[in-house]
């Protein structure tokens, strides 16, 4: 079951001249709501907020972004999508001068997948790489050709994701998720640096913010798929999924290690 709201009303239908529709001009947010309870919501809001004010939206919509929140009525496990737009506009690509944002909430039942968090999954690197763009990276804007250019690569369902590089070769992330990895040698988790492209996942700096209060050392950087051969354990974290350990990447294979057990396991406590 779904249900949508578009400027705080029922309803499923925006303009055709909304500048989300016509350009991706916008950005959005994707919670997981445990137990009728919104995980992580306020470092969710404080993305949106972040991401807005990149984008030069006014600060005004904010507010409105909370009223409209508390229409909600949150039961079980669900999904809370917001997208906010630039509103409608004329043809062309100048913003209009006076912003009147497009709010979209959509708030949909969620089925987890134990069994990937469990056993784990099976991944693959993509062709597809993403373009250095720095002033749009750590956004999760509205335009997602680049993940959809590169999910389309592969058709099999017993592969979960996908990890893509960046046009110089360096790894960057999932089409739907952010990537960590052991390096047994260096005694360390690592993560790709999220400055140049992809996005920088609420889940994905609240793990690293668990990894820093437990003492365990995490180091972004740039990293060339060649360092995941060396790996002992690897996962994808997104807010959705939680964590999904990687059993496999192409021909490298890993055992689901101890850190990201530990991790699933603190991350089950918090959220529950």
């Amino acid at each position: 079951m779904q249900a949508v709201w578009v400027n705080g009303i029922p309803t499923d239908q925006i303009k055709v001249t909304d500048r989300g529709f016509c350009y991706g001009d916008g950005i959005f947010e994707t919670i997981a709501v445990v137990d009728g309870r919104p995980q992580l919501l306020s470092q969710h809001l404080n993305r949106m907020r972040s991401s807005l004010e990149r984008l030069g939206f006014p600060e005004a919509i904010e507010s409105v972004i909370e009223s409209d929140l508390a229409l909600l009525s949150f039961q079980g496990d669900q999904t809370l999508k917001l997208i906010v737009t630039r509103g409608n506009g004329l043809r062309g690509y100048m913003p209009p001068q006076e912003v009147s944002a497009t709010r979209v909430m959509t708030l949909t039942d969620r089925v987890i997948n134990y069994d990937r968090a469990n056993q784990g999954v099976v991944t693959r690197l993509c062709d597809y790489r993403l373009p250095l763009n720095p002033v749009l990276a750590q956004l999760k804007h509205l335009n997602r050709l680049d993940q959809i250019m590169a999910r389309n690569e592969w058709h099999d369902p017993n592969i979960a994701e996908g990890i893509m590089l960046d046009a110089e070769g360096f790894l960057i992330e999932g089409t739907m998720s952010n990537l960590f990895w052991f390096n047994s040698a260096a005694g360390e988790l690592q993560t790709p640096l999220i400055d140049r492209c992809g996005v920088k996942g609420v889940m994905r700096d609240h793990i690293i913010s668990l990894l820093q209060r437990e003492d365990i050392r995490v180091v972004e950087g740039r990293f060339p798929p060649s360092v995941l051969s060396e790996a002992s354990e690897a996962f994808i974290c997104n807010s959705l999924i939680g964590i999904w350990p990687i059993v496999a990447l192409d021909h490298n294979h890993y055992k689901i290690g101890s850190i990201t057990r530990k991790l699933q396991s603190i991350l089950g406590r918090e959220l529950d």
